[in-house]
């Protein structure tokens, strides 16, 4: 009677042990599944952050003396253009300012005077507002000035430069206007800088902040 019930009870304690153990082995299983899909996880490019999806600023660095406008991207050169500035009597201005909007084809407003899209338009048919207040980079309908000191103290360029730089530059990059040369200069224009990502001239002063009003107008000068 007590081998029977011996032999009754093993079959039950072998079934929990096997139990056990199948709970230990599908555990196992389970963890080295995580460990594996974990490892696969992490040899696969996740999503960019945001941070990656941002494009590094731009920097556009000018020198009034050279008629010379040079765009940079993390200390890269990318493009060099030929512009016109401001005559002695309206110069440009100078310092470290931002480009604050941009329109394709503007209308050029001057004391009462309105001058839709068009060749005679002096804005030509781009324009990048810069926050000091009434400046800004354009086309102009005197492409023979380019290269002179011939504005109002705006930056003028070329019809084809200029559609290019429009496609080059953002609102809020920044924009460092040099009214005398220095040892930097020409190695930026050489493709030589280190002009940092984010960084400009230390020692150039900063153009003061546009109003909002400020910021919708186009410039009544060219």
């Amino acid at each position: 009677m007590n081998m029977r019930r011996e032999a009754n009870r093993n079959p039950k304690g072998a079934d929990r042990t096997g139990n056990r153990m199948g709970l230990l082995l599908g555990a196992l299983v389970v963890f080295w599944s995580a460990q594996l899909f974990a490892r696969e996880d992490a040899a696969v490019p996740g999503s960019p952050d945001v941070q990656e999806q941002t494009t590094p600023q731009r920097v556009l660095v000018l020198s009034i003396p050279d008629r010379k406008l040079a765009v940079t991207e993390g200390g890269r050169l990318l493009k060099l253009f030929d512009v016109a500035v401001g005559k002695p009597s309206t110069p440009s201005p100078t310092g470290e300012m931002k480009i604050i909007n941009k329109v394709a084809n503007p209308t050029y407003y001057h004391r009462g005077m309105v001058v839709p899209p068009g060749k005679s338009n002096p804005l030509g048919n781009r324009w990048m507002g810069l926050s000091a207040q009434g400046y800004g980079i354009h086309g102009t309908n005197e492409q023979s000035s380019v290269g002179k000191a011939a504005s109002h103290g705006c930056i003028r360029m070329r019809k084809h430069d200029v559609e290019e730089l429009f496609t080059l530059v953002r609102v809020g990059d920044v924009v460092v206007i040099h009214g005398k040369r220095d040892q930097q200069l020409p190695e930026i224009f050489r493709g030589r800088t280190g002009l940092a990502r984010s960084a400009t001239v230390p020692a150039m002063p900063r153009a003061p902040e546009p109003s909002l009003a400020e910021r919708a107008a186009i410039a009544e000068e060219f």
